[in-house]
């Protein structure tokens, strides 16, 4: 029979594990049983918690269970990458283990490739149910700013939690950038994929790992990984106030040669040097963001490295 590899990163997830692999069972005996194989490969992101021992006690009573674990936290993009490289699967699936992607959507998914012909099927969030609205309302607003920036189209509530068939999952792997933001990549290599809807679900236990502050890199990555929009708007921003500076000075001139040269104007001097000045930071602060990107694909260094794996 075909196989699913169903690929599940891990950071201090020793509450959500027994209930996802609980529930994933569920799903597997119910809608999957004696027609596709499947493997569950969970990804040690460098848990502080007892997340490596219990996967090591699912691998003790089920075959299927394989996992990865870290030297240190690498971040969940690694960890995806870890797993789908370790994926043996005909299909893989990525998938949170806090159970906020709904694993009975599977059955669903696996449907759309089978039957309608898709490469891939992905799901996305109609609603934020249970997120403060200052993330939601940052969140709407990434998506709309990086689809006006970026020629590759970013959903607005996708989530990772998609159903590939294998060459999808090739020719993600195949982008060995350092610098990965998955959303883009899955756009980036294209293929036939339809869109699952459903309602926000909340985390069955633990917290969420993503502070605002992880949520704003996060979004800054996403940006600068997919458009060079910025350093456009940056060389924009400095010819418009080349030009405002070239007719401030014809103006002093011709009010100098008017009026003679009067004291007062100090304050808005000040202001407009600070205000030009607060343009150029940022006008750099931007470029920077490339540069420190450039420099960290430049060395070359590994994007996870593994401690422990179980195959």
């Amino acid at each position: 029979m075909e196989k699913i590899s169903v690929v599940v990163s891990c950071y201090n997830e020793e509450k959500a594990l027994p209930l996802f692999y609980e529930e994933m069972e569920r799903v597997r005996k119910q809608d999957f049983e004696n027609i596709v194989d499947f493997e569950y490969i969970f990804v040690n992101d460098g848990s502080k918690d007892k997340t490596l021992e219990i996967i090591k006690q699912l691998r003790e009573k089920d075959s299927k269970v394989r996992y990865v674990s870290f030297s240190r936290n690498f971040g969940k993009e690694a960890a995806m990458l870890a797993g789908l490289e370790a994926s043996r699967g005909d299909y893989v699936t990525l998938m949170d283990a806090d159970l906020q992607d709904p694993p009975a959507l599977l059955k669903e998914m696996y449907n759309a490739i089978i039957n309608e012909g898709y490469d891939s099927v992905g799901t996305r969030r109609v609603t934020r149910k249970g997120e403060p609205p200052i993330r939601s309302f940052f969140a709407r607003m990434f998506y709309k700013i990086i689809n006006k920036m970026s020629s590759i189209e970013m959903v607005d509530g996708a989530r990772d939690y998609r159903l590939m068939k294998r060459k999808v999952v090739d020719a993600i792997i195949s982008l060995k950038e350092y610098n990965r933001y998955s959303k883009g990549l899955f756009s980036f290599v294209g293929f036939d994929t339809k869109w699952i809807e459903y309602e926000n679900v909340e985390r069955v236990a633990g917290e969420t790992k993503w502070s605002f502050w992880k949520l704003f890199k996060y979004a800054l990555e996403g940006i600068t990984a997919f458009s060079t929009t910025p350093l456009i708007l940056s060389s924009i921003l400095g010819l418009i106030f080349c030009l405002v500076a070239f007719f401030s000075i014809i103006f002093i001139i011709a009010r100098t040669l008017i009026n003679g040269d009067p004291t007062p104007g100090w304050p808005s001097l000040v202001c407009i040097i600070v205000f030009v000045s607060g343009i150029q930071l940022f006008s750099m602060g931007i470029i920077g963001q490339y540069l420190s990107k450039t420099y960290l694909e430049v060395k070359k260094r590994p994007i996870y490295i593994i401690k422990e794996i179980e195959e």
